[in-house]
């Protein structure tokens, strides 16, 4: 195979060409102390704060699409063939402001100004996408944003006026978009990448039949989707992960595909990509989603990923489990399946061999009269990593529980499902009774540890309450049935 030692994008109107780059090379590095472009900041420097946002353009299935992501964990060499737009691109029409920028002008929302270039590329994507957007649409797109200064009401103001400034189809990005198109389709040349030291090298495979060939050859590598964990092994524990094969540009991986019995999702789609689809097949994850991490962190953060790092507070795998979902595995040609349940075996280890990697997610579709529900407790509503996940899963015939698949993250060193809270159920009648008798048998189940986010006895009452909510939540017998927002 013909290697190219390049990684080849464009960054805002520029063609650009780096060779010899470094697995752990984060594109907030390379923007302000290569290229000097240093209206993106560094402030968390773990993708929560958003003052690093930029949007990243690319070609999905030969459509051009633009995503807000975090700049200061997303590595450069996970660039190729993409369009990079900074905030020193945005304008207006004949020089002036840009519509976003002059209405965070007119409507005062800045004032120490740290945060303001990730606010306005953060609401530039929306306005792109949505320019009359309401009110909760607004503080959904600016969750990966913090402000310490203005406060938000300004800044949403901003966002609701910003239309009255310009019109998104007269926008630049939106003019170039064409010719942009034209220009990455010419960057993709079907070449593996291959660039960077020895010790540090990034890998950029062909396709998933060269991924799989790749992990073959070299099966201790780092595989890097979305880098959402892996970015911070780099800026937080200064971690070696070279070498490191990337993968988010490969769109075998990203398929979502709907049949009459499940939705299979490629273990590259990303949260942003799988959530029309998976909400669409199974409602009650619509509140959950929104919970999950900020609008960048879903632009890049892959299920795949999620479930492949074995993490006992992944967002994902409580609420995969309980739906009953399975994985496939693939070393070179080889597949096989197991259920989601039995990939994770001890904290830090996983039913993975070495070569070995997840390649989909397969969801069987809910039988009709199913009850589900998806929970996630997390000292701060929005943006937080949590404390206690769970998902649930109950059938009822008769007046009596038939079926159940209860399962929590954050309550032991893997996701788990609750055994002897589920066989505490099954045959029972649907009562609260019964519901509280299960809750107890948690007790039985689960050992949780305490830590800086939540007391053993903390995540233990939570858990046992979730039941008690899951029943007055469902209970069309309860004078008045218990339906907050989301947990």
């Amino acid at each position: 195979m013909t290697y190219r030692p390049d990684i080849r994008f464009l960054l805002n109107g520029a063609d650009i060409s780096v060779s010899n780059v470094e697995a752990d090379k984060t594109l907030l590095d390379y923007l302000r102390l290569e290229r000097r472009l240093t209206g993106s900041k560094e402030g968390c420097a773990e993708g929560d704060c958003g003052a690093c946002t930029v949007m990243v353009g690319r070609l999905a299935n030969g459509v051009l699409k633009y995503e807000t992501v975090n700049a200061c964990i997303r590595f450069l060499a996970s660039l190729d063939g993409c369009h990079v737009v900074t905030i020193e691109h945005l304008r207006g029409e004949n020089g002036s402001l840009h519509p976003i920028q002059q209405a965070m002008v007119d409507y005062h929302g800045s004032q120490c100004g740290f945060c303001t270039p990730g606010f306005v590329m953060s609401l530039y994507a929306l306005w792109m996408e949505n320019p009359e957007p309401s009110e909760t649409e607004v503080e959904t797109a600016i969750q990966g944003n913090l402000c310490r200064c203005t406060g938000y009401q300004p800044i949403v103001a901003a966002a609701m006026a910003a239309n009255r400034y310009g019109s998104p189809a007269r926008d630049f990005l939106e003019l170039e978009r064409t010719d942009i198109a034209e220009r990455l389709t010419a960057l993709q040349d079907g070449k593996r990448v291959v660039t960077g030291p020895a010790d540090n090298q990034a890998i950029l495979p062909a396709s998933v039949a060269d991924f799989a060939t790749v992990l073959e050859e070299q099966p201790n590598a780092t595989i890097v989707a979305g880098s959402t964990d892996v970015g911070l092994w780099v800026t937080k524990f200064m971690r070696p992960i070279g070498p490191a094969v990337f993968i988010s540009h490969l769109e075998e991986l990203k398929s979502v595909t709907l049949t009459d019995t499940a939705l299979e999702i490629g273990a590259g789609v990303t949260y942003s990509e799988a959530q029309d689809a998976l909400c669409e097949a199974f409602p009650h994850l619509r509140a959950y989603w929104d919970r999950i991490a900020g609008q960048q962190v879903r632009n890049m953060g892959t299920i795949g990923g999620n479930i492949a790092n074995g993490s006992p507070i992944g967002d994902t795998p409580p609420i995969l489990i309980a739906l009953g979902a399975q994985i496939v595995l693939r070393k070179g040609t080889a597949q096989r399946s197991l259920p989601l349940e039995d990939f994770f075996i001890e904290y830090g280890k996983q039913d993975r061999a070495p070569g070995e990697f997840v390649e989909s997610i397969l969801i069987p579709l809910s039988r009709k009269g199913r009850m589900h529900a998806a929970y996630k407790i997390s000292k701060r509503r929005d943006e937080d990593i949590s404390s206690v996940a769970a998902g649930f899963s109950v059938s009822v015939s008769d007046g009596r529980i038939t079926d159940c698949r209860l399962a929590f993250g954050g309550m032991a060193g893997t996701p788990k499902r609750a055994e002897k809270a589920e066989a505490a159920l099954r045959g029972q009648p649907w009562s609260q009774a019964s519901f509280q008798a299960a809750a107890q048998a948690l007790g039985a189940d689960f050992t949780p540890l305490s830590d800086w986010r939540a007391s053993a006895d903390y995540r233990l009452t939570v858990a046992r309450n979730l039941l008690q909510r899951f029943f007055l939540t469902h209970d069309d017998q309860t004078a008045e049935p218990v339906d907050l927002l989301s947990a």
